[in-house]
């Protein structure tokens, strides 16, 4: 019985990974952990500078009995992630399931919320929900104004209009999502303006998921773009915080992600290498 599971769900595991949404899964992973590195340099490059207070270092005898204790905590991701690749919710769903698993971990095992605590937190939560919920419906009246003003199309003309070498081409692109970025939400440049980008990025010889990758990190660093940076409102609402003081903090980040991207756009086979490994022609 054992084996037969452990067949099937690696037969399972080989068709996700050969195919479209698993190539683009794993052409994510080397551009993610870039990004990861070159924030984590920042933040121990301040950390030092600013002296922060650290903490007393974990004996290497005490490694597992810590790792043990936080066990459950680290699941979190794994749930989160498992519900999300393997299809068996959407992505709100995935969410709220680690969000329930985040809850019931903390209260009955770490014993650290109390019921009082969890109303608060709801409370706060409700709250918060509603000012990021105005936020988000003034960014879809402004990406209806997009649309009907028929901008993707004068953009594509546009971009016909000149004869761009790849390399130009995915500048000029980087250029207008980073600009986009600034003033709309995410998912409508995903979903307006990426495919109005596609057929030229095709065109010039560009592989399809190179291109998604980069628009991807451009959709990402517009979040925490000002001055609409959707993120940077919910992380001032979160934070309690003024914008100004934000916008100055997040400029350094916004340094090394942009290094990050540049890399990215330069180098296809940091994203295409993984791909590649498991059968990616393209």
């Amino acid at each position: 019985m054992n084996s037969a599971i452990k067949r099937i769900a690696a037969k399972e595991m080989s068709l996700f990974f050969s195919s479209p949404i698993g190539y683009l899964f794993l052409a994510g992973v080397l551009p993610g952990l870039l990004l990861g590195i070159v924030q984590m340099v920042l933040i121990s490059y301040e950390a030092r500078r600013r002296n922060f207070p650290v903490e007393a270092r974990v004996p290497l005898r005490e490694l597992p009995r810590v790792t043990w204790e936080a066990f459950p905590a680290l699941l979190m991701p794994v749930i989160l992630l498992g519900c999300l690749y393997s299809g068996i919710t959407t992505p709100t769903e995935a969410a709220a399931a680690a969000a329930a698993y985040a809850l019931l971990a903390s209260a009955l095992l770490y014993r650290a919320v109390s019921l009082g605590g969890v109303y608060r937190s709801l409370l706060t939560s409700a709250r918060t929900t509603i000012s990021i919920g105005m936020l988000i419906a003034g960014a879809l009246v402004f990406n209806y104004v997009i649309t009907i003003e028929n901008i993707p199309k004068t953009l594509a003309a546009m971009l016909k209009a000149h004869e761009l070498s790849p390399l130009a081409f995915l500048l000029v692109a980087n250029l207008i999502l980073l600009v986009l970025g600034c003033f709309l939400e995410g998912t409508t440049i995903l979903l307006v303006i990426v495919p109005v980008l596609l057929p030229t990025a095709q065109a010039l010889g560009i592989d399809p998921v190179h291109f998604g990758v980069v628009a991807v990190v451009n959709i990402m660093i517009g979040l925490v773009t000002p001055p609409y940076g959707l993120l940077l409102f919910m992380m001032v609402k979160i934070a309690g915080v003024p914008l100004k003081d934000m916008v100055r903090e997040v400029m350094p980040f916004l340094g090394v992600m942009f290094v990050a991207l540049a890399i990215i756009t330069f180098i296809p086979d940091l994203v295409l290498f993984l791909p590649r490994l498991l059968g990616y022609k393209g």
